[in-house]
């Protein structure tokens, strides 16, 4: 999630209904309802802690709910955008891209997802049956597919990463260090932030609290690889660094979504948070990041 999710945010490129009305509760200055947001995020922190020492399967079906959850809201804010895009089989297809990672490995998810984009490509062809020809396929299609490549497909590495060595403890460190970079951005942002990123994107994200992501990354980094999973120092720093830049860039291509949507958030299920694709947009890109170096570096 952003390190300040409450970006002022205007219409874009779509047909869009109003921006989400202000939110009535006490907020931080970087715009969250904060009491609400640490309470959400701690307990939801504490569960997956213990689902993944305890029972790490779990973490598949609690994640691939998540992932449904996220899909469903994305298609339903674009759908209200006027882009039709076929919530059926992309809901449906990107469970099976995220769960057939689990039986058959990298080749389960690669499959799921061409099947699922061809699914949704014939779908959108005759969504108005065969006598009317679909208004504004190549939009809605390319945008078909590129949720399903954002949502389940980047996902779907959470669930490679659990099947390894240690798998459970490699998806422990990864959510650890997407955390203290969200948390060390927040901080550092709100008592230090006067330089923006890219305001024209996100306007309260500063470079100060980009700096301050690095800093607890790469020292959650160190403490999580060589404690959690004895490896090499280095690799912590590797992958601290690296989950800053994606992380944030994940939450800058969200941002940037929902200015073109003329929305705030993607849902309201998480008070303080917004919805759950709010919750995992720093969390998409880092799946895959961190089981491209784990895999590589261990």
């Amino acid at each position: 999630m952003s390190e300040h999710s409450g970006d002022a945010l205007h219409s874009g490129g779509f047909t869009t209904p109003a921006a989400a009305a202000a939110v009535v509760a006490p907020k931080s200055r970087a715009g969250r309802n904060l009491p609400a947001a640490l309470a959400v995020g701690l307990g939801l922190g504490l569960s997956l802690i213990a689902i993944l020492l305890f029972v790490p399967k779990v973490f598949i079906a609690v994640a691939a709910a998540g992932v449904g959850v996220a899909t469903w809201e994305v298609a339903k804010r674009l759908r209200e955008a006027d882009v039709m895009v076929p919530r059926i089989p992309l809901i449906v297809g990107g469970q099976a891209v995220f769960w057939l990672g689990w039986p058959f490995g990298a080749s389960g998810v690669a499959g799921a997802f061409a099947a699922t984009t061809l699914i949704c490509m014939v779908w959108r062809l005759f969504d108005h049956g065969l006598q009317q020809a679909p208004r504004n396929f190549l939009r809605d299609t390319a945008i078909t597919v590129f949720t399903l490549a954002w949502i389940p497909l980047l996902a779907s590495f959470a669930t490679l990463l659990l099947l390894e060595p240690d798998g459970n403890l490699r998806v422990l460190t990864f959510m650890i260090l997407v955390v203290c970079s969200d948390v060390g951005g927040y901080v550092a942002g709100v008592l230090f932030g006067r330089h923006p990123m890219v305001p024209s994107i996100s306007p309260k994200k500063s470079w100060e609290g980009f700096c301050g992501s690095l800093v607890f990354a790469v020292i959650g980094g160190l403490l999580t690889v060589t404690l959690l999973l004895q490896a090499n120092s280095m690799i912590g720093i590797v992958l601290g660094v690296g989950l800053v830049v994606v992380a944030t860039l994940g939450d800058l291509i969200e941002s940037q979504v929902k200015r073109e949507l003329g929305i705030k958030d993607m849902g309201t299920l998480l008070p303080g948070h917004g919805g759950i694709m709010d919750r995992l947009d720093s969390m998409l890109p880092s799946a895959f990041v961190s089981w491209l170096v784990l895999s590589t570096l261990i």
